[in-house]
This record gives C-alpha cells, structure tokens and sequence, in this order.
C-alpha cells in the first residue's frame, strides 16, 4: 500500500505552498538544510529539504518563524509512510504582501457583518470570574492581574496560557477561548498581548481566531500589543482595550472610585432629601400662616351669617306664600259660601226631596199624598203633598203641603 501510494505521488509535479518556518537545520559542511514548514492556523507541519544554494539565496531575510513561500516537489518514503517536500525555490511573504491578505480578509468579514456594532455585548459591571488568554509569564498577565486585583480585589481569573506568536498560537488561543466560553461562571474573557511586530501580531488576525471569538457568547475583551496595533481581533471583540493594563481598567471597576461615587451618590440623597422636606415645611408654614388656619372661627361665623340671612329670606318668602294663599282661600270661601244650598236655606228656603233621596225640582215630579223631606236651614221635617200645580195659583200660594 505504501508503495502504490509513493508511485502515486511520485507522478505529482511541483506544488507551491504556503507556511512558516518552525524549525531549521544547517548543518555545517552539509549540502543539504533541513526545515519544518507549519500551517500558522492549523496543526499541521510537514518536512522540508532543499540544496544549501537554494536556502543561500534568501539567508538573510528567512530565518524560523517566518512565512514562506516554497516550490516544492512532494516525496513519499516508503518504509516510514511519511510525506515531504523538496524544494527548489523559496520566497519570503513580505510584509507588504500580508497587509494585503488582511485587508481582504478584513473587507470580506467585515461583509458577513462579523464587525457590526450591533452584535456587541455589553460588559458585566462587575465580573465574579474574568477569563484571561495571554502568554506564560508574560508582562501582560502581569499587568492584567495586577492592575485588576488593585482595583478589586475580590476579582477571580481563570487563566489559560498560550503560545501568542508562532505557528501554535491560533490553534491554542482558539482552544483557550472555546475552553472558557463553555464554562458558565465566566463572565467575561480578555485576550492579551504586549506589543510586537506586525509578524509576531499576525495570529491575532487570523480568521479562525476572529470567527471563534465572532462565535461565543460571553463577552470578549482584546487588548492586543499597543495603541498603533490594530489586528482583526480587535474589530471582532466586543471591546477594545489600547493595552493589556488598559483592559484589566474597563472590565473590573475600581473600588475606590466605586465607594467615592456611593458617597457622592449618598450625599446627593441626603441633600435631595432635605430639600424637600425644607420645601415641604416651607409649604406648610406658609399654609398654616393663611387666616382659614390662624382664624378658623371666622369661616364659620361668615357661614352663620349667611345661614342667618338665608333663614331670614326663607321665613319671608314662606310668610308671603301664606299670607298670600290665606286671601285666596278666604275668597274661596267667601265664594262657596256665597254659592252654598245653606245660605239659600238660611234665607227661608227649603228643599224638597223624595223618599228615594231625589230632589224635587218640578211639581210635576209629585202627586197628591205623596210624602216628602223638606230641608231647612236648621233641620228637616216631612211633608205630604195636597195638591200639585204647575202655576202659581190665582191668590199667588205655592201649592199647599200638610206637615207630618
């Protein structure tokens, strides 16, 4: 199998490739310089060989850690199963040329939206466990603790050390980042570096570097190298700090600033408070100096007064409602009186009325023997008919009744 794979190789042409120089032998007196190119975002190397006059040409500008550019022939060997290259040409990727790739790079995430505003996430007032990605003993996980541990120091940090230049810092910082997103106590996460070459910068614009903290869902502080330094990180992260001193300033709040403001906060109360019960007493003062509070006899002797005269102009008015209804009534009764069957009785008159109760009107409505009810002005006796005339008689006497 090994066998078919090397023929299989062996009919490939020449491949240019891409990578940086993570180790270089050259032997004194030897012909031929040994390299190890790697793939700066993935773990993957390979082994290089070229003829000294081929790695004379570029000496002086190639050395380890520097990218490349190699016109390689693939090799298989056989007995150990493993792959390399023989190069017959190298390039050095100058730093023009790099500028060049990030600016595409730049303008390419920067269309998928990755650096808008609007995916940034706030920053936790005060973080219980900061995540830190920075180098081993470096002077920016120095200033980072220092720094935020002096401003509060109650803060947590869970650091994850990686290389951060060279051909193992993406995969690591991309590892260490992952590693903290998933852990749910930490609040935020910084990514640190102190300053350096754009070279030694580069892992920081890489786009797997950029897509995975673009990914997580806790917020990312870069604080990359210094101010002039902008690599890809910084566009991506949801805050940008100038330095890593910087960094540890905007995610942790200084106590001492924070107990100042409280005390400013408390004294802004405390005068808010007693403005208004200044005013409040003010107000009432100037309420109970008003004459309805010095005096307050007086309102109900005003109302009493009022009282009185409405009682007075009701007893006049009812007076003459009285007055004038006692003279309608007295003419009423004058009236009735005058009109009443009594006063024609009283003059000598009398009423005549059947037994069923039916008052004579007419002699024509009695007979002869007939007896009747004779009404007078005090009492009644009864009657019996004589003699029924229709006329008054020749002597002039109404017609002529025996009394009972």
């Amino acid at each position: 199998m090994s066998r078919l794979i090397g023929g299989w190789i062996d009919r490939l042409g020449q491949v240019w490739v891409e990578g940086q120089i993570t180790q270089l032998s050259r032997r004194p007196g030897a012909g031929v310089v040994f390299l190890t190119l790697r793939d700066p975002s993935h773990d993957i190397s390979v082994s290089v060989t070229c003829f000294r006059q081929v790695f004379d040409e570029v000496a002086d500008v190639v050395s380890e850690g520097a990218r490349v550019v190699v016109l390689a022939k693939p090799e298989w060997y056989a007995p150990r199963g493993q792959l390399s290259l023989r190069v017959t040409e190298i390039r050095p990727v100058g730093i023009g040329e790099l500028l060049a790739r990030l600016e595409r790079l730049k303008r390419s995430l920067a269309s998928e939206g990755l650096f808008a505003l609007e995916r940034k996430k706030p920053l936790p007032f005060l973080p219980q466990l900061v995540g830190l990605v920075v180098g081993r003993a470096s002077a920016a996980e120095r200033d980072v603790l220092e720094n935020a541990r002096r401003r509060w120091p109650a803060v947590r940090f869970e650091v994850r050390n990686v290389a951060v230049q060279g051909v193992h810092a993406v995969p690591q910082v991309v590892r260490a980042v992952k590693e903290l997103d998933a852990l749910d106590e930490v609040d935020v996460i910084i990514v640190a570096r102190g300053g350096g070459s754009v070279e030694d910068l580069l892992p920081f614009s890489d786009e797997e570097v950029v897509r995975t903290v673009a990914a997580a869902r806790t917020p990312v502080v870069s604080a990359i190298g210094h101010e002039p330094d902008s690599p890809l990180l910084d566009l991506v992260a949801d805050l940008r700090a100038s330095t890593p001193t910087d960094a540890a300033k905007k995610v942790v709040p200084d106590v001492g600033e924070e107990l100042e403001r409280v005390r400013q906060l408390q004294g802004r109360g405390l005068r808010a408070v007693r403005g208004l019960l200044e005013r409040e007493e003010r107000g009432l003062a100037h309420a109970l100096a008003r004459p309805v509070f010095v005096h307050p006899q007086r309102m109900v002797e005003t109302r009493e007064d009022e009282l009185e005269a409405l009682l007075a102009r009701s007893r006049r008015t009812l007076g003459h409602l009285l007055d004038r209804a006692e003279s309608e009534l007295e003419h009423t009764r004058a009236r009735v009186v005058a009109l009443s069957p009594a006063a024609t009785l009283e003059r000598g008159y009398a009423v005549l009325q059947r037994a069923d109760g039916h008052v004579v009107r007419t002699s024509g409505e009695v007979a002869p023997g007939e007896e009747l009810r004779a009404r007078v002005a005090e009492g009644e006796f009864a009657v019996t008919v004589l003699e029924a005339r229709s006329e008054t008689g020749t002597d002039g006497h109404v017609p002529a009744t025996k009394s009972l």
